[in-house]
């Protein structure tokens, strides 16, 4: 029941960005520019549930908690629903639906072009997020599932070669990126529910335990 209540929290609390930006481009809350306000701000939601989904398993690992992995799926979904709406914003308000222009801004445009690779590489993940996937893909899903690791670098890169001059949040995103990938080589030395040995405590796990997007 609790766990139930916090999914549908974590549920809502995932729309509240939309939603404000959304009232915000209707009642003239974003400034000058709300368009490029809308872009960005639905590229940074994006990326910070991209980092929220890579924290699940670290978090169930060295606290024993599973309730984070039990919200992976839902994470890692919101953040390909915040790219597409970041794409979809890029080219239906700000090129109206120019495909020429879209496709030279492809071509041309590194941060672009770095942006639109994350974006391929999250969409099989998103395709392949249901237990049918996992059953059909077998133990090909979890392969499948470690794109999340480069389209999540290429996401901070894409925000760095966008604002180029000011680097703090992208190098900041990177940094919380950096620690997220270097605690999965850490052992984990916290007892696990339900795992015992003669000891009475979890030995270390002798591979890695990967992040799914489900």
């Amino acid at each position: 029941m609790v766990l139930t209540h916090l999914k549908r929290g974590v549920f809502l609390l995932c729309l509240l960005p939309a939603a404000w930006l959304l009232a915000g481009a209707l009642l003239g809350w974003l400034g000058a520019n709300p368009i490029e306000e809308v872009i960005r701000n639905l590229g940074d939601w994006a990326l910070r549930l991209l980092l929220l989904t890579l924290l699940a398993t670290p978090l169930r690992r060295f606290s024993g908690w599973a309730w984070p992995l039990r919200l992976r799926r839902m994470l890692g979904l919101y953040a390909f629903f915040y790219a597409v709406l970041h794409l979809l914003a890029y080219a239906v308000l700000d090129q109206f639906f120019a495909w020429d222009a879209i496709w030279e801004d492809i071509v041309e445009r590194p941060f672009i072009t770095v942006g639109m690779l994350a974006l391929l590489l999250l969409l099989p993940l998103a395709l392949t997020s249901g237990q049918y996937a996992m059953r059909r893909l077998g133990r090909h899903w979890k392969r499948l599932h470690r794109l999340i690791y480069p389209a999540t670098v290429l996401a901070v890169l894409h925000y760095a070669l966008m604002v180029k001059a000011d680097l703090r949040e992208p190098l900041f995103y990177g940094a919380i990126l950096a620690v997220l990938l270097g605690l999965r080589l850490l052992p984990a030395n916290r007892r696990q529910p339900g795992c015992a040995t003669q000891e009475g405590q979890c030995a270390a796990p002798s591979t890695i335990h990967w992040p799914r997007l489900h």
